[in-house]
């Protein structure tokens, strides 16, 4: 195996030079917590959320996709207990509830409001409206992607704690005899997801977190923490969260959050939760994917992506840009390409080392060349095209008409 550095200052470095991750507000000497994914972080964060969702809400028949409001009624958050409860110590004793507080309205018609800390509270909120749209059967759940927000004290770590981060939620609605059984189902789906988005299964570690330190709510918690290079930190949480959050929201509303199964007497359903946060997920694979090995006696740096997250999946060159003839033909290979692979990009930038070393550095699985023998100087090679694997350099002649559907095959993997 290649020798890895994943020191910190590396990885930031990269994000930076190559355009992943941007300090926030950069020009004004930034805003510490925040941070602006740049267009090839944007591509890998869209790349794992999209994962995330195939896998969790479109690729089953239990699970319903939500996009609930950032700022709620502020009576949601005093019934899950946020507003008393939602807080971090400072250093004189006083606890600091870390919600960013906003108003709704104006002069002395505003009300006191909160920007959302997790997505979470959205779902509780919703979940009697998609059980009238839907009518599903026990068990069920509701997922959703969204942006949550919290005062962080002392934000650090680069993207790993902020005050503005991004969640991948889900409450998966189960009866209460059953929820042994689901919470091992998920338990199990999140060490599937590492495995989709090329996190290392030695790198992750479960967590049983004991009596006293689970939030209120919880019976039952796992915390899966990952090998960051700044030491063991906490990557995702599965939480069984008993009737807690339906039964103080129909306490709180007067609405009525039981569920009828057919047949049977009325029960406030329990939940499972498993919670994934995007912003450290893409930092635990940029990590994992941070490679350091020799060719041709220096060192090269390069992100060993799955193709499924790559940000760009392949990049198009001309052998020489001052030659029309390869240009025009690279072009037409590229346009042609971009149809069926919109992550591609086009490279005619420096010398075709420089080229290699540049998509190694950014984590493009595959690179291809149009060369004097793609325009027929060698008959046989006509229409044939150079492609060069990124991990292991190796190379081989593709014929154009079989391109995409080659790439294609090796990105989905």
């Amino acid at each position: 195996m290649e020798e890895t550095s994943n020191g910190m200052e590396k990885i930031v470095s990269l994000c930076k030079r190559r355009g992943f991750v941007y300090q926030g507000s950069e020009i004004y000497g930034g805003l510490a917590g925040t941070w602006d994914y740049g267009p090839l972080g944007i591509e890998l964060k869209n790349n794992i959320k999209q994962l995330w969702w195939r896998m969790f809400v479109q690729g089953r028949d239990d699970m319903y996709g939500l996009d609930a409001a950032i700022i709620m009624n502020p009576k949601a958050w005093e019934a899950s207990g946020h507003v008393s409860g939602f807080a971090d110590p400072l250093a004189d004793g006083k606890m600091f509830n870390t919600m960013f507080k906003t108003s709704v309205g104006a002069g002395e018609e505003a009300t006191t409001a909160y920007l959302r800390p997790e997505t979470a509270g959205g779902i509780f909120v919703n979940f009697k409206n998609v059980v009238d749209s839907f009518h599903p059967k026990l068990p069920f759940g509701i997922g959703q992607i969204g942006k949550a927000f919290r005062n962080e004290i002392a934000p650090r770590d680069f993207i790993f704690r902020v005050r503005e981060l991004e969640q991948m939620e889900i409450e998966y609605f189960v009866q209460p005899a059953e929820w042994k059984e689901k919470f091992e189902e998920w338990r199990k789906g999140v060490h599937a997801f590492n495995e989709a988005v090329g996190i290392p299964q030695s790198a992750v570690h479960e967590l049983e977190v004991p009596d006293g330190e689970r939030a209120h709510y919880s019976k039952r918690t796992i915390d899966f923490e990952f090998d960051f290079p700044f030491g063991r930190k906490e990557l995702y949480g599965l939480a069984y969260r008993t009737d807690f959050d339906l039964s103080a929201h129909q306490k709180a509303s007067g609405q009525d959050l039981s569920f009828r199964p057919e047949g049977e007497e009325p029960v406030v359903p329990h939940v499972i939760e498993p919670s994934f946060g995007v912003d450290r997920t893409f930092l635990a694979v940029l990590a994992s994917a941070y490679t350091e090995d020799e060719q041709n006696g220096e060192t090269r740096v390069f992100l060993k992506f799955k193709p499924s997250v790559a940000p760009v999946k392949a990049a198009v060159f001309p052998l020489l840009k001052n030659k029309p003839e390869l240009v025009a033909k690279a072009r037409e290979i590229y346009t042609n390409l971009k149809k069926d692979i919109p992550q591609i990009m086009w490279d005619d930038n420096g010398n075709v080392g420089k080229r290699y070393r540049r998509q190694d550095e950014i984590g493009t699985p595959y690179c291809i060349t149009v060369d004097f023998d793609t325009l027929g100087e060698t008959p046989q090679m006509l229409d044939t095209v150079t492609v060069r694997d990124r991990d292991d350099g190796e190379q081989e002649r593709v014929a154009v008409a079989d391109l995409a559907a080659y790439l294609l095959a090796k990105i989905r993997v």
